[in-house]
């Protein structure tokens, strides 16, 4: 590590605490979160120490700016999908067994932390909504996270803990996701969403909130269905439309898919960062120079 010249910030502070020349840095700015005082003022220290800035979305950026780090250059580079992972993926084939669904239930979900800002209860709020249209249906919301159990109790008050599985940890999320048959993303804030891209990479198709970094991958009724935050009644009625229009949700599925593989794999966002990392080792030239991804 000692002989690097290209650090990501993880690796950059021991390297300079080591007393050697200062690195080229290299960060990434990925998260939407709402920040405390105090990450505001490690980001006010760490700043200066930035030589670039990569940023997941145009959203990202924006919030970038609004924090005052405007000095630092930048890239917009996605996060992309594993191909490999999710091409030619066949659904799992035990999962309505599993959770004791009916063989021809279709099945809705989510994947992601069970965390507020995911907006499962929203998710929940819409499920009554769409069982009065489609009374069969399922929801599976996989992941773990602090909100279990509020989100159990939001499934009891709405009567729906018979349609509602929640899954906890799957080590399978290729399979399970091949499974779904619309995939949501009810998000209040969201960087990018690598969970939808996932579900668009198997084809399956989408419905997301229109918030943060989501629009920047999903075209309103051509890769997916776009409805606003903390909207029930919208939510329900996007997912009952692909769940009853099956030509339309099969034109969405393949439209998603084909734009993961044009726009939003893993190679590409290898090959940006990687471009980047050769720039910098331009910059510290004539020395020698070991890459570190951080």
């Amino acid at each position: 590590m000692y002989r690097a010249e290209i650090v990501g910030t993880k690796a950059a502070t021991a390297l300079g605490e080591a007393g050697h020349r200062r690195p080229w840095v290299i960060s990434t700015a990925h998260s939407s979160r709402v920040r405390s005082d105090e990450d505001q003022e490690a980001l006010r220290r760490l700043t200066p120490m930035i030589d670039h800035l990569i940023v997941v979305s145009n959203a990202i950026e924006r919030k970038v700016l609004d924090e005052g780090r405007i000095g630092v250059s930048r890239s917009l580079i996605y996060n992309g999908v594993d191909l490999e992972r999710y091409d030619h993926q066949e659904p799992c084939c035990t999962l309505r067994e599993e959770y004791g669904m009916d063989p021809d239930s279709p099945i809705v979900g989510v994947v992601g932390r069970l965390e507020l800002e995911k907006g499962h209860p929203t998710l929940l709020e819409a499920w009554p909504l769409v069982l009065a249209a489609v009374p069969k249906a399922y929801l599976l919301i996989v992941g773990e996270g602090s909100r279990l159990d509020a989100l159990h109790d939001i499934a009891r008050q709405q009567g729906i803990e018979r349609h509602v599985v929640f899954t906890g940890r799957r080590d399978d999320i290729p399979a399970v996701t091949a499974a779904f048959d619309v995939a949501v993303l009810p998000s209040y804030r969201e960087a990018q969403g690598l969970t939808i891209l996932e579900a668009m990479a198997l084809s399956r198709p989408v419905v997301a909130s229109n918030v943060g970094g989501i629009p920047e991958m999903i075209e309103d009724g051509v890769t997916g269905l776009l409805v606003p935050p903390h909207d029930p009644p919208a939510l329900a009625a996007a997912v009952v439309r692909l769940l009853r229009d099956h030509q339309l949700a099969d034109l969405i599925g393949r439209a998603g898919h084909d734009l993961v593989h044009d726009r939003f794999c893993v190679q590409l966002m290898v090959n940006a960062v990687q471009a980047l990392y050769d720039e910098g080792a331009r910059a510290v030239r004539p020395r020698p120079v070991t890459t570190i991804a951080g």
